[in-house]
């Protein structure tokens, strides 16, 4: 398995566009699937500077409903006339950062009504990938909101975050699990998947490692420890976040970033694009 980093907030090299958001090309053996497309059209831009045909993607999965996820929908339609896109049908509720500040789907994307598929279920794709609904879990641990709101019967209410959905693959004998921003909670996560390999967003940008946050970011270390997986992680963990938490990880900790291209099983990571 090979995973490309089609788009992050940052970039491996120059010629590469990096933005605030999230998107992954996933290739293993026959399948070619995509794990969100950023906020924008630059995740495809960057896709044709790596080489890699979109038009050939047969599967999108959209982890969450917001726009740093699915805002390059449209862009990705107009590319591959084919491929469903599968996520929650709680992705379709209004989503907002604080009042007035709308960070969900465009919501002209309802016009594209025949290629998305609500997954409310266990869903299994095939040659070893399932869609797995954090709606159908039970959180062991307690999840913030972080000031994210939903929007219902006219209220703006907390986050519960039940529109996240991850991909769980099993792959020479690895469990491998895609989530792109973990917001019910890296160590519900493991717990719930008990992955080998994790790659994803951490959703701990807000934790500062020498302030109110340093606990909660040793709890979130020590839970990583003691699960044994591997993990791949950009965009929402933050830059501060990442080091503090590479300083206890160690070699099982990798960054993702705009460019890069990580082998699966194995911990290599490196620059696609020269």
């Amino acid at each position: 398995m090979k995973i490309w980093t089609l788009i992050e907030n940052t970039a491996a090299a120059e010629g590469l566009r990096a933005e605030h958001g999230l998107s992954l090309y996933i290739e293993s053996g026959r399948r070619r699937i995509l794990l969100d497309t950023g906020q924008s059209g630059a995740f495809a831009a960057n896709a044709d500077r790596l080489g890699i045909a979109l038009g050939a993607v047969d599967t999108v999965v959209l982890s969450h409903g917001h726009y740093d996820h699915g805002g390059g929908l449209g862009v990705f339609f107009a590319r591959n006339p084919t491929a469903p896109v599968y996520l929650s049908p709680y992705a379709w509720e209004p989503h907002y950062h604080g009042p007035g500040r709308y960070i969900g789907l465009d919501r002209s994307l309802a016009r594209f009504a025949g290629r998305f598929v609500a997954v409310t279920q266990r869903r299994d794709l095939g040659d070893g990938f399932r869609l797995e609904p954090a709606c159908l879990q039970t959180e062991v641990f307690p999840v913030c909101p972080g000031g994210l709101q939903v929007q219902a019967d006219g209220r703006l209410l907390a986050e519960d975050f039940r529109h996240e959905i991850y991909l769980l693959a099993e792959q020479n004998g690895l469990r491998i699990l895609f989530s792109g921003c973990s917001h019910k909670g890296v160590l519900n996560l493991l717990q719930w998947y008990k992955p080998d390999v994790f790659v994803g967003g951490f959703h701990t940008s807000g934790l500062e490692p020498q302030g109110a946050g340093a606990g909660a970011l040793a709890a979130l270390a020590d839970g990583m420890l003691r699960s044994g997986a591997q993990f791949y992680t950009g965009h929402c963990t933050g830059a501060a976040q990442y080091a503090y938490l590479k300083q206890r990880l160690g070699p099982r900790l990798h960054r993702l970033t705009t460019g890069s291209c990580t082998l699966v099983p194995g911990t290599e990571s490196f620059p696609f694009f020269n």
